[in-house]
C-alpha cells in the first residue's frame, strides 16, 4: 500500500469531488522534455500521474499513444530514462503521487526486484500492470509490497463478478476500470458500461476505483467523476502535444486541457 496515493485520493473524496490522474509516456516528446510535459499536467491541476513506459506492441493502447510511443522510441528511450523522469516528477512535486504504467515484459526483463527497487529510489508510488494476471504477480507484489509500492490491475466491463474479486483482492491503491471494450483513445461516449462496472467493482473491494479509456473533455470528466472516485486521462493530453506546433506549445496545451479537466471532476 502505498499511503502517498491513498492519502491523495482519500483526500479528493473528502472534498467531495474524484482526482484526475493524467498520463504521458516517458521520452515523449522528446527524453530531455518528458518531465517537462509530466509538469504541466500537474501544472494545471493533476491530483496524480501515470508516465508510460513505451512499448513496440503496446496491445491496450491504440493509435495515438501508439505513435507518441514509437516517437519515444525512436528517441531511443529506455528503461532508465523512464525512471529518471519519475525522478525528476517526484522531486519537484514531492505530494504527487507518480506511477508507472507498463506492460509486464519490460519489468520482467529488467527484473521485477531492481524495478521495484529503483522505481521506489526514484520516487514512484507504484505501477498500473495491465497485462500481468494476477496469478502470475506473486514475485512482483511481494517486492512491491516491501517497499511500499501500489500495484493497479486494470478491470474490464467483460470482467465477471468472481474474476473482479480476485484481481481486486490482490491489487493496492486503487482499480483501473476500464470504460469501454476496446483500447485507449478519445471517443464522443465515455461509455455506458463504465458506470456498472465501477459498481460491481466495489461490491468486491474497499480500493478507490478510477475510470480511463475514453475521457477527453470537462463534460466527460465530470460525466464519469459523477459516479467514480477518480479519472484517469491519456490520450487527449498525448494528442495536444502532437498537434502543437513546438514542444512548449505541447506543454501549454497540455497544462490548458488539465485545468479545465480539474475543473470538470469537481462538479460531479
Amino acid at each position: 500500500m502505498n499511503t502517498q496515493l491513498s492519502g491523495v485520493l482519500a483526500a479528493a473524496k473528502a472534498e467531495d469531488r474524484a482526482a484526475l490522474i493524467g498520463y504521458l509516456p516517458a521520452g515523449f516528446p522528446t527524453i530531455d522534455g518528458a518531465a517537462q510535459a509530466v509538469q504541466a499536467l500537474i501544472d494545471g491541476g493533476a491530483d496524480a500521474v501515470e508516465i508510460g513506459l513505451p512499448h513496440s506492441d503496446p496491445v491496450l493502447d491504440g493509435p495515438t499513444i501508439q505513435t507518441a510511443d514509437d516517437i519515444a522510441l525512436r528517441n531511443g528511450v529506455r528503461t532508465r530514462d523512464v525512471l529518471e523522469t519519475v525522478r525528476q516528477v517526484t522531486a519537484a512535486n514531492p505530494t504527487v503521487p507518480v506511477l508507472v504504467m507498463t506492460y509486464w515484459n519490460p519489468v520482467d526483463r529488467y527484473g521485477a526486484a531492481r524495478f521495484a527497487a529503483d522505481l521506489a529510489a526514484a520516487g514512484g508510488a507504484g505501477c498500473i500492470l495491465p497485462d500481468l494476471p494476477v496469478e502470475e504477480a506473486g514475485p512482483w507484489l511481494a517486492a512491491a509490497e516491501e517497499l511500499g509500492l501500489a500495484t493497479v490491475f486494470v478491470v474490464a466491463p467483460s470482467s465477471r463478478d468472481q474474476r473482479l474479486a480476485t484481481i481486486t483482492a490482490s491489487g493496492t491503491g486503487f482499480v483501473y476500470a476500464a470504460a469501454v471494450m476496446g483500447v485507449t483513445g478519445s471517443r464522443n461516449q465515455v461509455g455506458e458500461m463504465a458506470e456498472d462496472l465501477v459498481r460491481r467493482t466495489r461490491a468486491t473491494t474497499d480500493l478507490p476505483v478510477c475510470v480511463g479509456l475514453g475521457v477527453s473533455t470537462a463534460a466527460q470528466a465530470a460525466e464519469v467523476a459523477a459516479f467514480a472516485d477518480g479519472v484517469i486521462v491519456g490520450s487527449a493530453f498525448v494528442q495536444r502535444i502532437l498537434d502543437a506546433a513546438s514542444p512548449e506549445a505541447g506543454y501549454a496545451a497540455v497544462r490548458e486541457l488539465a485545468a479545465e479537466l480539474a475543473e470538470g471532476v469537481r462538479k460531479r
